[in-house]
């Protein structure tokens, strides 16, 4: 096998790269690595991930030095993979309009997606994203929650959080469903939820629907 090292190589009998290609063609190969791995559902470390890009331990360290650097850009290319749709919303239209693309998208990256979904790196690959995922749900739903005592609003938005995204699949996997008929069912739920916490005002959520 050959080894790449980190210093600045040559386009395999072309004109030599630039430093700047030769990062980005470095980085390229480490992060398609890494998910070939996941998508074999084996470990992945700096190890494996080295050995399977053809470069030294130490370059995929320089690169990403640690396991959360090394899982970021992973999430990044499934998003990209799936499409510009798959986006974090910033409003109640923005999420209940977005989820058929989303969903579809799923569909479309079936392989990787179901890692990311079923898998322990998979996982971690998401809560990579945690904080900002959390933060954008708290903001598009913050005015249908505001009325509500705060550890019911934090209920009622991990909630709608979880079905604008996370049904995909169980619904594939038990149902055999689509992905518009995934997000046909959960934009029907989450537009109930939605009309609930407007009818309902402080009243908590132990009292049952509005």
């Amino acid at each position: 096998m050959t080894v790449y090292s980190d210093t600045m190589g040559d386009s395999g009998g072309g004109a030599p790269m630039s430093r700047d290609q030769h990062k980005a063609d470095v980085r390229t190969r480490i992060i398609d690595s890494v998910l070939v791995l996941l998508a074999d559902g084996a470990d992945v470390n700096h190890d494996r991930v080295a050995e399977r890009a053809g470069v030294a331990r130490r370059t995929v360290y320089r690169y990403f030095p640690d396991q959360a650097a090394l899982m970021q850009p992973v999430w990044e290319c499934v998003t990209a993979l799936a499409g510009t749709s798959v986006t974090l919303p910033d409003s109640e239209e923005a999420m209940l309009a977005s989820m058929p693309e989303i969903y579809r998208a799923f569909d479309a990256v079936a392989p990787l997606a179901t890692v990311i979904r079923s898998t322990a790196l998979g996982r971690a690959v998401r809560l990579a994203q945690k904080d900002q995922r959390t933060a954008s749900y708290r903001a598009a739903v913050a005015d249908a929650v505001k009325d509500l005592p705060e550890q019911d609003g934090l209920l009622a938005t991990a909630l709608l959080q979880v079905l604008h995204t996370t049904p995909w699949l169980e619904m594939r996997d038990d149902w055999s469903l689509s992905g518009d008929q995934v997000a046909l069912a959960c934009g029907w739920a989450m537009q109930v939820l939605l009309k609930d916490l407007r009818a309902r005002g402080d009243r908590p959520l132990a009292d049952g629907p509005a």
